[in-house]
């Protein structure tokens, strides 16, 4: 989560005050560790020389490897291969060179999922559900994305020519394309919703996170809000850096955001806010869920510990630990984690990893992630400034719990036998996506599927060899016709149109509004989640 890639060498001196004894002590562990590494490359020559079968000597040391950083129990701390660190460095800068194409295995070819807007693909005529051909002259029918996407990217103002395959399209189409730096969104849209009340998302914590949603917020201001609902929802964290200059966008100056503390003290750092609350007078409702994490939860925390915010939602997923990247010899990246963080109030929200003993079964909501069931469980309490009650433990607990809309025990059964063939699936629902925009050119947010539409989609299903039995089909129905008007939403307005197509099932986004109805200040916000009597289970 830290932003610096390469990491100095920390060399620890002795002074003479340190007496010989400490001296020596260290002169002992070094020489130990002298004998074990050579242990250590004596059983790899004699299981490389000697052992029944023949064993790659490399593969015994990336196994030594693999088992070092197994064994420090640390689920974030891993090796990066150097082959991985590109597309690592992609999503924490935000940026690459490239032709500005989302694509992804389908139907047997590397298929065009969504051009970015304004992007090169998009303005060469390129759509979704093209499907790649040619790149290059190379051919492209055995391709699978990872290689696609290493011939597409390349350096700006650098040419690309695909050939692809189109629907309804007798011969290939052509298409040169001109590579440009390609900028991805961490905030996708900004909208404003009912009543002056502003929407949005940040899909990430990377490099440009607080300029997006400072440019967002003040967009929308300039449109007349006086809410805000700020999704954290899915966001994976990313960078401490720009965690903490998102935070600081709603703090005062000098109000900590949050704390690091490590075994190295280069580690242990109070950051705080640096700049005045931007937008003091505005009240904000923070949305989270399962799985948002890491630095997410460090804006989440920090609001919530200084009244700033209400936190909306289902607790989160609960990384409270900062990682550091290291360049080894050879190009990997050892990614491990070197400190914890706390909120302002003193608030540990790791959650180690537990054995599940509970045998639960989880639910499904209707997008089809897993529920899992709350179980109540004690948690320390701190007190904000205002008297409220907050939580550490494993992850943040919201304010107000709510759920995601959840389906049937009998709706689950349905969709659980979708399952083992959902890849295959998941393809015929794009197929009738893209084939169902084409066929409505007019077609507009808040649409709806009728029967004929999803006895049409049953039909095709064994063409794209995803047929299910009728029974699992009309258990299913409500889910199926969520994703598949999820789908064609995505397909005909993107991000944007995805989420006002899918708001009506939204109960995380609908009780943050309810809780906005005419709100003026933050003050009236606590207030009003006061006099809800709104509380978080698991306590």
């Amino acid at each position: 989560m830290r932003r610096s890639f390469i990491a100095p060498a920390t060399v620890i001196l002795l002074s003479a005050a340190t007496g010989g004894w400490l001296l020596q002590r260290g002169v002992d562990r070094a020489e130990n560790v002298y004998v074990q590494v050579r242990v250590l490359q004596e059983i790899v020559d004699r299981v490389e020389s000697s052992f029944v079968d023949e064993v790659d000597e490399s593969t015994l040391y990336d196994s030594a490897i693999d088992g070092l950083i197994r064994d420090l129990g640390d689920p974030h701390s891993s090796l990066i291969p150097a082959s991985d660190y590109e597309d690592l460095r992609i999503r924490t800068e935000g940026e690459y060179g490239g032709v500005g194409l989302e694509v992804s295995d389908r139907n047997g070819y590397v298929t065009v999922v969504s051009p970015i807007p304004g992007g090169p693909g998009e303005r060469v005529g390129v759509r979704a559900g093209d499907q790649f051909f040619e790149i290059e002259g190379v051919s492209a029918d055995t391709m699978i994305t990872e290689q696609a996407v290493a011939l597409l990217r390349g350096r700006a103002g650098s040419e690309v020519t695909v050939r692809m395959l189109r629907p309804g399209v007798d011969e290939p189409i052509e298409f040169s394309m001109e590579r440009e730096v390609i900028r991805l969104k961490v905030v996708p849209f900004a909208l404003m919703l009912e009543d002056g009340v502003g929407y949005v998302p940040l899909l990430t914590v990377s490099e440009t996170s607080s300029a997006e949603v400072s440019a967002a917020v003040d967009s929308l201001r300039a449109e007349g809000m006086r809410a805000l609902v700020f999704d954290l929802r899915h966001n994976p964290g990313g960078l401490l850096d720009q965690g903490i200059a998102v935070t600081d966008l709603f703090l005062d100056e000098g109000k900590v955001i949050v704390e690091t503390r490590g075994r190295a003290g280069n580690q242990n750092e109070t950051f705080r806010a640096s700049d005045p609350d931007r937008y003091a007078d505005m009240p904000v409702v923070v949305l989270v869920d399962a799985s948002s994490a890491s630095a997410s939860e460090i804006v989440a925390g920090a609001l919530q510990d200084h009244d700033r915010a209400v936190v909306v939602g289902e607790t989160t997923y609960g990384k409270g630990s900062v990682q550091s990247l290291f360049r080894l010899t050879g190009g990997d990246v050892l990614r491990l984690t070197t400190a914890r963080w706390f909120t302002p109030l003193g608030r540990s929200i790791h959650r180690d990893p537990v054995e599940d003993t509970t045998q639960i079964e989880p639910g499904l909501s209707i997008s089809g992630q897993a529920v899992q069931p709350t179980i109540p469980e004690v948690r320390p309490e701190f007190l904000t400034e205002s008297g409220r009650v907050v939580y550490g433990g494993g992850g943040i607990t919201p304010d107000v719990f709510v759920g995601p809309e959840t389906l049937a025990p009998t709706e689950v059964e349905g969709v659980r036998n979708l399952f083992p063939r959902f890849g295959r699936f998941s393809t015929a629902l794009f197929n009738f996506a893209v084939e169902y925009v084409r066929e409505h050119p007019s077609l507009e947010p808040g649409f709806a599927l009728t029967d004929a539409d999803l006895e049409r989609l049953f039909v095709s299903l064994p063409e794209w060899e995803a047929e299910v039995s009728r029974e699992d089909f009309e258990l299913a129905r409500r889910f199926v016709r969520y994703q598949l008007q999820r789908e064609i939403a995505l397909q005909a307005w993107g991000d944007r149109g995805e989420f006002l197509q899918s708001r009506v099932y939204d109960r995380q986004l609908q009780r943050a509004m309810e809780l906005l109805e005419g709100i003026r200040t933050t003050d009236e916000l606590l207030e009003a989640v006061r006099a809800s009597g709104a509380e978080a289970p698991g306590r």
